[in-house]
């Protein structure tokens, strides 16, 4: 057993992400044959992922603000604190806060056979589509 140190927090990059968004990673592999990641994700209002995957899905599970989840079927879900939301491998969607709300979850995958194609970036959400969402919105 160890105490495994804590990471810094680090910003995500801007070719990802629209807006400000920070990252802390809570586990990550230990051991070679483990896949499991965690981290706590945090935005800024307004602020959101680009189109994404992921080879093996994802679980969100919100702990303040309120979140945006949208899929490319149009469908977007307006998610709160102590809802999880889980995205199916290779589903592109995009997650990120409402646009006067700060916004945090949990997300959660495991790695694909080589991390390097756990998660495959798409383009950025715009403006137009983010707006719509914010007013299109379904409850979790």
């Amino acid at each position: 057993m160890k105490i495994v140190p804590a990471g810094t927090t680090v910003k995500n990059p801007p070719a990802q992400f629209t807006g400000d968004v920070w990252v802390d990673t809570i586990v990550a592999p230990q051991e070679p044959d483990q896949r499991m990641v965690v981290a706590r994700v945090r935005f800024a209002p307004g602020a959101r992922t680009a189109w994404h995957s992921h080879a093996n899905g994802q679980t969100l599970h919100v702990t303040d603000g309120v979140a945006l989840i949208g899929t490319r079927d149009g469908n977007v879900i307006r998610a709160t604190p102590g809802q999880t939301i889980y995205t199916p491998p290779g589903e592109e969607h995009w997650h990120g806060a409402a646009p006067d709300r700060f916004m945090e979850h949990l997300a959660m995958l495991e790695n694909a056979d080589d991390p390097a194609t756990t998660t495959t970036w798409l383009e950025h959400v715009t403006d137009d589509d983010y707006t719509r969402a914010d007013h299109t919105t379904t409850e979790a």
